[in-house]
């Protein structure tokens, strides 16, 4: 197997503490972050080969961040110096990118000013089997969303496996309508990871909305399998979709489960709960970083499954936006909820 391509933009987080409290003690926590990052840390760590491919400035604050994934061990000789910014964004501690607190700064970073002939693909994809982005890189604008779907195209030739992440932010995607691009792009890929409403809000999937009144598991679970073979019948190259379920329970409670097709099968995960969380963000990515391990690895779908749903559900305890988690902690807390 040849290395795993991870690409899109990396992001700087401010994570201020709320009611002003991080102006009173002139602190300011910073976390790299970005989507396709998180996951391309999660596998590093994970003993993976993975290459992550972004653009950045020349100035010595990416230098110190190419250092720092050099230590995570992932491979940075496919990212490309252009532009003259960082992209960031400002996120309440507690809250996450789903709530109307994020404020993003990524208007002219480098990433958002990419263009499509810019990268070598050729390049780029040489020693890939494995490429993934996320719906975040198409939703920044024109000229990236033709960059992603030039890069999927190139994935494609060489028959290289391709995964995308559903990640919705109506925030990013303002007034452009996203069925429009994300229908150019879904054709070319084969891994599609989401849940029941970005798979409405991205690619135009029904809602049930009898099924999702009863706040039932079963029902959701049942929904999810709905979901996943209309999106297998209006992208004939899909062969997997995973669709997750997250509900706050109280106050800082959550519950969480999964659902996957994939090699004609049906798996469930257990359903994880807690009654308290330290940090919401990333763990999609986690999940997802999960999922791709899993497949990657060729393991049976039931424990495919199990394994991308407890690397998502560790996220919450851990701050920042990726994980550190090694493959021996999640697999005992599979144990622990079987």
């Amino acid at each position: 197997m040849g290395k795993i391509l991870c690409f899109g933009e990396l992001l700087l987080r401010f994570s201020p503490a709320g009611e002003g409290q991080w102006l009173r003690s002139h602190q300011l926590p910073v976390y790299l972050g970005g989507a396709e990052l998180n996951v391309a840390r999660a596998m590093a760590n994970w003993n993976l080969p993975v290459s992550y491919c972004t653009v950045l400035p020349e100035n010595y604050l990416s230098k110190d961040i190419l250092v720092s994934l050099v230590e995570r061990k992932i491979l940075t000789d496919t990212i490309y110096f252009s532009g003259e910014r960082i992209g960031s964004y400002y996120l309440k501690q507690g809250t996450d990118l789903k709530n109307q607190s994020v404020i993003y700064d990524r208007a002219h970073s480098s990433f958002a000013e990419l263009k499509t002939g810019m990268i070598n693909w050729d390049h780029i994809l040489h020693d890939v089997s494995w490429f993934h982005f996320s719906a975040i890189s198409p939703a920044l604008n024109e000229t990236v969303a033709a960059v992603c779907l030039e890069a999927v195209q190139a994935a494609s030739r060489r028959n290289i496996t391709i995964s995308i992440d559903l990640n919705h932010r109506p925030k990013l995607w303002r007034q452009r309508n996203p069925h429009d691009v994300m229908a150019e792009l879904l054709p070319y890929c084969d891994v599609v990871m989401g849940n029941i409403w970005s798979a409405h809000d991205l690619l135009g999937i029904p809602l049930d909305s009898n099924m999702i009144q009863t706040n039932d598991k079963t029902a959701y679970l049942q929904h999810a399998h709905q979901t996943s073979v209309k999106i297998l019948k209006r992208f004939a190259r899909v062969k997997t979709v995973a669709c997750t379920f997250r509900f706050e329970e109280g106050e800082r409670g959550i519950i969480y489960y999964a659902s996957l097709y994939s090699a004609h099968q049906w798996a469930d995960s257990y359903l994880y709960r807690s009654q308290e969380i330290i940090d919401k963000v990333g763990t999609g990515d986690c999940f997802m970083a999960g999922l791709i391990y899993g497949l990657y690895t060729n393991q049976h779908e039931d424990e495919i499954i199990q394994f991308a749903t407890a690397a998502g559900f560790g996220k919450f305890f851990e701050k920042g936006d990726s994980t550190a988690q090694s493959l021996e902690t999640i697999r005992s807390r599979i144990k622990d909820y079987a």
